[in-house]
């Protein structure tokens, strides 16, 4: 009878196992842009013009909106894009208004099975509305409530040539007796001293972050009568559609909403929900406003010195804007001035973040146990300095914080070393106090003080250790780093699930393991509850993070080993003190 409840058992272990891994191919996988899922593996080239890319006053900040103006204007969509490629940045300019209506990033793959499919930033008329708009506003300024400016420019594509630095994108317009040129400044960003392998892996000295921000320059010549008049505005327009970068088959994990610099706050997050709420207004010196999603960010980052005027809103097609206006800038006749903010659209890399603004670093976000995550992320970064792999640097750091906690951990082992070893006393109680609850818990208070047991000196180690969990789990989630980073074996990509549910099952093995080392608790119930603990938790964990598995597969060894040892000894000493 036993044997062919214990052949269900692994059968039926075996059919779920299979369900799971079926399950888990035909929706565990992020789904391809459209276009990008024919036979034909060539990326298709961008659109020349943007369905629904029709400007209207909901494209100028609206407190310089003029009264007069009606609430949206008539179409008028550009006939062409004009093209930007650079080593690391994929992006097309819109010449109605100047804005980057497309970006892509040839460095991050959409999926790993699919290198030749960039992640695809900014997009504007395809799967969603996401760009970055800037422009000249005020009385004398091209951009006004009827209608955004029409730049032109000498090519229709530019790209940054081999051996090439930089490259500059300028496009020009006239009006009124003005000269006006709006001009994108690019770096490159891969080193050509390292491998295409070392590039690809984003090796450090290989890839250099300031490549994935934009430095847009408006130059006004004033050669009118009179003295021009006008404020620089920036901003992020976004429509409410899902988060194309999130890794978890739940859907969203972290943050997906916009976020600015004030005085008070050097990280407000505005999310679409505050936004419906009420419109946010704020007079800041220097700052930034951002548009975060998981692993990629995008922000504005006017000068330091100036005095902007930082704004959310929602427009009436229901996108979200996060943007600010600049000061005002006086032209004199015959005189020339400019003006300028930079843009990065690119991977959430925390030591550039912070080097371009402050707080901007702050976009990793990794929760209110930040102050933890940080140096966890810290150490974990200096330990692949060294190994060169983010699987082998997780193992080496869930043995250094194994190290740290080692007092707590024997402390914890200790304690249940020496209740393991008096459980035959807590049957006999049991025995001798039947179902009178008040004195079998006065009995085990008294054997508890005889032994010197503390009852809670298994559980507080534990408990203090938890917030360095939660921690490593927003590390290996938020950070771009662990993005397609591969370990070994199966293990490509360490920030998704492991996608054959192996690692969740060995992890659910040691726990099932550690929990025999453990006393049994007196309490019938609670011992049942306990008994299922490892298959809770190894279904929870089927879709945690590789790498946050692998952190507790390790982890539970250790333990195991630890405290197998410790409860040898203790029972050891406990049998030669009764003999």
């Amino acid at each position: 009878m036993d044997i062919q409840r214990s052949i269900l058992i692994v059968a039926l272990a075996v059919v779920s196992y299979l369900m799971v891994l079926q399950w888990n191919q035909d929706y565990g996988q992020a789904e391809l842009p459209q276009q990008a899922q024919s036979a034909n593996v060539t990326i298709p080239a961008l659109p020349d013009s943007i369905p629904g890319a029709e400007s209207s006053a909901d494209d100028i900040p609206s407190a310089v909106v003029e009264p007069s103006a009606a609430s949206v204007m008539p179409a008028a969509v550009s006939d062409q894009l004009i093209r930007v490629k650079t080593d690391v940045l994929d992006l097309a300019i819109d010449p109605r208004g100047g804005d980057v209506v497309q970006l892509r990033l040839p460095q991050y793959p959409r999926r790993q099975d699919r290198p030749d499919v960039p992640f695809q930033l900014f997009d504007n008329g395809g799967e969603r509305t996401y760009l970055a708009q800037s422009g000249l506003i005020g009385v004398n300024a091209p951009d006004k409530s009827s209608g955004r400016a029409l730049w032109a420019s000498e090519k229709q594509s530019y790209e940054l040539a081999e051996g090439q630095d930089s490259l500059i994108v300028d496009l020009t317009l006239s009006e009124e007796g003005v000269n006006y040129i709006k001009r994108f400044t690019f770096k490159r960003g891969l080193n050509p001293e390292c491998s295409p392998r070392e590039q690809e892996q984003k090796k450090t000295g290989c890839v250099d972050p300031a490549a994935y921000q934009l430095t847009i320059t408006y130059l006004i010549d004033n050669q009118s009568g009179q003295t021009w008049s006008g404020n620089m505005f920036a901003q992020l327009k976004r429509d409410s559609s899902g988060d194309p970068s999130s890794t978890t088959a739940t859907g969203t994990a972290t943050y997906l909403g916009g976020a600015l610099w004030t005085a008070e706050e050097p990280y407000k997050k505005v999310s679409m929900s505050d936004i419906d709420k009420q419109p946010f207004k704020e007079s800041v010196q220097g700052g930034w406003v951002a548009w975060l999603q998981h692993y990629f960010v995008t922000a504005w980052v006017p000068s330091k010195d100036s005095t902007n005027q930082v704004q959310t809103r929602k427009d009436s097609q229901g996108n979200y804007i996060v943007g600010f206006t600049g000061p005002s800038i006086q032209v004199a006749a015959g005189a020339q001035a400019e003006t300028s903010a930079i843009l990065y659209a690119g991977p959430k890399l925390q030591g550039h973040l912070e080097e371009l603004s402050p707080g901007l670093e702050l976009t990793v976000d990794y929760g209110f146990l930040w102050f933890l995550a940080q140096p966890i992320f810290w150490l974990l970064e200096a330990i692949h300095g060294l190994l060169g792999n983010w699987g082998w640097s997780i193992i080496f750091l869930t043995i250094i914080i194994k190290l740290i906690f080692f007092p707590l951990s024997a402390a914890s082992y200790k304690s249940m070393a020496r209740m393991r070893a008096v459980a035959p006393k807590l049957a006999q109680l049991k025995e001798q106090h039947g179902d009178d609850r008040q004195k079998m818990s006065q009995a085990m208070m008294e054997l508890y003080k005889k032994e010197k047991i503390n009852p809670l000196g298994g559980c507080l180690p534990i408990l203090v250790q938890m917030p360095v969990f939660l921690a490593l789990y927003w590390v290996l989630l938020e950070s771009v780093e662990m993005r397609q980073a591969p370990w070994l074996l199966w293990i490509t990509d360490l920030a998704i699930k492991d996608p054959y549910f192996i690692l969740p099952i060995i992890m659910g093995a040691t726990m099932f393991i550690q929990q025999q080392l453990n006393p049994t608790p007196p309490d019938p119930m609670q011992a049942k509850v306990l008994k299922m603990m490892p298959i809770i938790f190894t279904f929870f964990f089927l879709w945690f993070p590789a790498g946050l598995v692998l952190y507790w597969v390790v982890n539970n060894v250790l333990s195991i080993a630890q405290q197998w040892y410790i409860t040898r000894k203790i029972e050891a000493a406990t049998k030669a003190a009764s003999a």
